[in-house]
């Protein structure tokens, strides 16, 4: 997708700086895509601190290594 976007110099020079991109667009690319990956842990994190994982009564480390082991 081509966009235009007026942005400060001193940003374009950090985000080329730190991504070490070959250009602007792939520096652009690499840092939002880091952003969003960022942002997805993010979000699971707020969603695992309402709703924590638990394991089923019955779990156990052993059973699970046996599983893993036998196949």
């Amino acid at each position: 997708m081509k966009v235009t976007a007026i942005l400060p110099d001193d940003l374009i020079t950090d985000v080329q700086k730190y991504t070490q991109g070959k250009n602007i667009t792939d520096s652009l690319q690499k840092a939002l895509s880091e952003w969003v990956k960022l942002a997805k842990v993010k979000k699971l994190n707020e969603k695992l601190k309402k709703k924590p994982l638990s394991f089923s009564e019955d779990f156990s480390a052993e059973t699970i290594r046996k599983l893993n082991r036998s196949q």
